[in-house]
């Protein structure tokens, strides 16, 4: 059991204008890409595996960390977490409680420099507890962090001063999720909105520049850990907020629901974005939980067109999978391999641990990091491999990989980087426990 740490196309269902600022497409300014859709789009870069493998341009240190690196404005973006006592058990059952310093690092994204370090005391009580778990959110000069322990703190992205910031647990009067705030907060125009808890405040609007309440949203046991996510549909745009027990799509103006249906994973491990082609719409996540919807087109609603059982769908977890034309692309957290699905009912077409844990046979919670590049495919496993490879109805084919960062965390007895990597200048950016590192992927 394992958060993530924490797309849409055309036709009837678009990706809204209000996802984030407009962002230059070698930027990667926030979780999953410029448009959290997983997609990179930058001209120039690599088709294959060069001979003598990727060339490193520069790696810098960094602590304990789940979250991925952002990159905006030439500078790179990197949370971490610098332990100064307590032990981390990676018990799924249980929090562990250490003492330290949760920190924000800014570097300069062609050399590697410093430019900028913000941290502060947090003690963690929390399962799994190796770093915060949200992407830094790069949006109109200011960076956003959200720390595992709720602390959210908006930064000038230049010099590293404090805007503004606030502590969700106290100021909404909840308490953190087994594992941690993990869900990345999602700038709207002028509002940032994420997940805080408490009653009545499951979800909330934030003034982006002060921090203000503009409104809450939804009240449950726990807010689970996916990142609220934008679409349009039925000409109105809807944020999609899933908790442990439904999701629902609200109003982003006003927090005011549209609607809601059950969807319950075990563990209240509500993870990984529904994804979107067209007018279908998939959610899925842990304990076989797994619906096809279609949006409908003349008022905001959803319905059903088939469930998930144990010899259909996949079930992800800790990436988030692509939603390709009539095909889905994702890991499968029970399993543990990549698979290929068929939308209209969920048909397996094939799997392959190969991208994931490398080996041949099940590996719970097998994770590989999937980025759509043209027509082919950009995938960072938990073995810290870099993977280009085609993905189609048929087969997995693998064009070539290179080993580009050790796993430092473990996982079930193995040994994994659990961390999205990030795309931008004609780079690959990744992280683990250890250090941050930049390579070429220019052709």
């Amino acid at each position: 059991m394992r958060l993530h740490f924490a797309t849409l196309l055309l036709s009837a269902v678009t990706v809204s204008p209000w996802t984030s600022s407009e962002v230059d497409a070698e930027d990667w300014a926030q979780w999953n890409g410029p448009k959290r859709t997983g997609e990179y789009a930058e001209l120039g870069v690599l088709r294959e595996i060069p001979k003598d493998g990727l060339k490193k341009l520069w790696s810098a240190p960094v602590s304990l960390g789940y979250s991925g690196p952002a990159v905006s404005n030439g500078r790179v973006y990197v949370t971490d977490y610098m332990k100064e006592s307590g032990e981390s058990t990676n018990n799924p059952g249980g929090r562990d409680k250490l003492t330290g310093k949760e920190a924000i690092h800014c570097f300069d994204a062609s050399s590697g420099k410093k430019i900028w370090s913000y941290s502060y005391d947090r003690a963690y009580e929390l399962s799994y507890p190796s770093g915060p778990r949200v992407t830094p959110t790069v949006d109109d000069g200011m960076v956003y962090f959200l720390g595992a322990e709720g602390d959210f703190t908006c930064l000038s992205a230049d010099k590293g001063e404090v805007i503004w910031n606030t502590q969700l647990k106290e100021r909404f009067k909840t308490e953190s999720p087994m594992w941690g705030y993990s869900a990345s907060p999602l700038v709207i125009g002028e509002q940032i909105v994420l997940l805080a808890g408490g009653e009545g405040s499951l979800v909330v609007s934030l003034d982006k520049k002060t921090g203000k309440e503009n409104w809450r949203a939804l009240s449950g046991k726990e807010i689970g850990y996916c990142p609220p996510t934008l679409i349009r549909a039925a000409n109105v745009d809807q944020l999609l907020i899933w908790e442990p027990q439904s999701l629902h799509a609200l109003n982003p103006t006003n927090g005011k629901v549209y609607w809601s249906t059950p969807l319950v994973p075990k563990y209240e491990m509500s993870i990984t974005p529904p994804v979107v082609s067209g007018d279908l719409m998939y959610a899925s996540g842990i304990g076989e939980v797994a619906q096809m919807f279609r949006l409908k087109q003349d008022k905001p609603g959803v319905e059903v067109l088939w469930k998930g059982n144990p010899k259909n769908a996949v079930y992800c977890s800790e990436s988030t999978p692509i939603f390709e034309g009539d095909y889905l692309y994702g890991c499968d957290c029970g399993k543990g391999p990549l698979m290929c699905v068929r939308a209209s009912d969920g048909t397996r077409m094939w799997e392959t641990f190969q991208p994931t844990s490398g080996g041949d046979r099940r590996a719970s919670h097998g994770t590989a990091f999937l980025n759509k590049v043209g027509d082919r495919y950009y995938i960072v496993s938990e073995t810290g491999d870099f993977i280009i490879a085609k993905l189609s109805p048929e087969k997995y084919e693998e064009v070539g990989r290179y080993h580009v960062i050790e796993p430092t965390n473990d996982c079930f007895g193995r040994s994994v980087v659990w961390n999205y990597p990030a795309y931008a200048n004609r780079c690959l950016y990744v992280r683990n426990d250890k250090e941050t590192i930049c390579y070429s992927i220019a052709q």
